[in-house]
């Protein structure tokens, strides 16, 4: 998707070789689906929209299908754009005879739209979404998006790499093993992680909650055993029995 973009004049002439005009990008929640796309955007110099489908419905008929002219008359003007819609499949699901009338009317105005960015091949515009249920979207959208990408679950390696990442500007004991705390979270989405660490960080604030004289150091390092506790605690609150309220005043006492 970038280098075509960054090398343009390489490929001008060949339609083959152009970005694709739709990408999928499916898996687990919390792996990072979102922050791929605004990363992708950034690294290939594409302007960025961060399309909701709210800004698209008006209560005036026929104006959420000028809303999404709009929406694509902007991408173009802007081009090289990425248009951006999370969670896509609650937007372009399975079409039905069910289906409101207007919801009707500015899905099909979506998809004739995106027809015409496939004719034009000069036009810098792509269609980026991200779901967890790619079984729920319309055919017919999973057609004009060739290029699918699966975005799993960190393995240990990229388990710590994002402990890392979340943790460097941070106090963290020297001693800490975040190879240790890898292994223990495989498994884990980039989400569950950071939440983690952020629960690691509150059990050393719990500890000063009470004291009358606060300063700037009196916070100690994030350790191991924060870590280890917080990593327990979100084994336990992933588990289908989660925890009971005995369990949770326990932990906290």
């Amino acid at each position: 998707m970038i280098f075509p973009v960054q090398k343009r004049h390489l490929f001008r002439k060949s339609r083959l070789l152009q970005p694709p005009k739709g990408v999928l990008l499916y898996g687990p929640p919390g792996c990072g689906k979102t922050l791929i796309a605004k990363a992708t955007a950034k690294e290939a110099g594409f302007a960025f929209i961060n399309l909701k489908p709210s800004t698209l419905k008006d209560k005036w008929y026929g104006e959420s299908q000028k809303l999404t002219a709009a929406v694509f008359s902007l991408a173009s003007k802007l081009g090289p754009t990425i248009i951006f819609i999370d969670e896509i499949d609650s937007f372009l699901r399975s079409r039905s005879s069910r289906d409101h009338e207007v919801t009707a009317m500015m899905k099909a105005q979506f998809m004739s739209l995106w027809d015409g960015l496939e004719t034009d091949h000069q036009c810098q515009v792509i269609i980026m979404g991200a779901t967890n249920r790619p079984e729920d979207i319309d055919p017919a959208i999973l057609r004009r998006m060739p290029t699918k990408i699966h975005i799993k679950l960190p393995n240990i390696e990229q388990c710590k790499q994002i402990l890392r990442l979340i943790l460097e500007n941070e106090t963290v004991d020297p001693l800490t093993n975040l190879s240790h705390i890898a292994r223990e979270t495989e498994g884990f989405s980039g989400s569950d992680l950071k939440e983690i660490c952020r629960e690691a960080a509150l059990l050393c604030v719990r500890e000063i909650m009470d004291s009358d004289t606060l300063s700037d150091d009196c916070i100690r390092p994030i350790s191991q055993d924060d870590l280890q506790k917080a990593t327990t605690k979100m084994k336990e609150s992933k588990s289908p029995g989660g925890l009971t309220l005995d369990e949770a005043l326990s932990y906290y006492s």
